[in-house]
């Protein structure tokens, strides 16, 4: 839960850290510049801060959701981010299976075919040990 005090800004980058990690946030304000050091505030203020920071939905739930949007535009650099992220969010590799699966009826199986290549790569060492499917 967010502390009343914290602007959003600050609520987004401890946010966008908790759920991304410190390494990928770290390398992306280690490529801000003049060009995109507006746009890296607005997203760390408005997607993290202000949305990711809402109480409506827990973030695995917006881990879920981020996944199968990612699925459905072909976002494939951002869909292995949010699926690493969905992990630390506490969305199983099962779970994230049926978002892909589910992403295959609304969004096409070319698409979730795709993103099941991407997943197997990004989840390869989370994956062992889990039950094949029956």
């Amino acid at each position: 839960m967010s502390d009343a005090t914290e602007d959003g800004l600050t609520r987004g980058m401890r946010i966008r850290r908790e759920v991304l990690g410190d390494a990928h946030v770290d390398a992306a304000i280690s490529r801000t510049n003049g060009l995109t050091a507006d746009f890296q505030a607005f997203i760390t203020r408005y997607a993290w801060g202000d949305v990711w920071g809402r109480p409506g939905l827990d973030r695995r739930t917006r881990s879920c959701i981020t996944v199968a949007m990612l699925v459905a535009l072909g976002r494939d650099e951002e869909l292995a981010l949010h699926l690493r992220a969905a992990r630390t969010n506490g969305v199983t590799v099962d779970e994230l299976k049926e978002v892909l699966l589910q992403s295959a009826v609304y969004c096409g199986v070319p698409a979730a075919n795709h993103a099941f290549a991407i997943a197997a790569t990004v989840l390869g060492d989370a994956m062992q040990g889990e039950e094949p499917a029956k």
